[in-house]
């Protein structure tokens, strides 16, 4: 059994950094797809960025450039490093490993 668990969120202002983590434990070297999704009060879950066990990325386009997803196969955590946040960046942020497990989520309130 594989359990996530992410880190990282916080309150931040306009224009600030933050980087999220998703350690798995369990899984082993069997975890391929590590993805961030986000949902926003009132909205549907919406896909952020992927990761593939060769290192290939991809993302929305309303992060791409401000945000990159990285991971750490040694300690089978992937990240998401956000920078020049914006107000519309808030919301709960969860990882997913190859579209079956899910994390518990992250707040990440970007606000003045």
């Amino acid at each position: 059994q594989v359990q996530l668990v992410e880190s990282g969120g916080g309150l931040v202002q306009p224009g600030e950094s933050l980087r999220l983590s998703c350690a798995a434990s369990g899984g082993g070297d069997s975890l391929d797809y590590w993805f961030w999704y986000r949902q926003a009060p009132g909205k549907s879950r919406e896909f952020i960025a992927v990761i593939n066990s060769d290192g290939r990325s991809n993302y929305a386009e309303t992060v791409m450039g401000r945000f990159t997803i990285s991971r750490d196969k040694a300690k089978n955590t992937a990240y998401l490093q956000m920078n020049n946040l914006r107000p519309e960046d808030t919301a709960v942020y969860t990882c997913n490993v190859d579209q079956t497990y899910w994390g518990q989520g992250t707040q990440v309130t970007v606000s003045s």
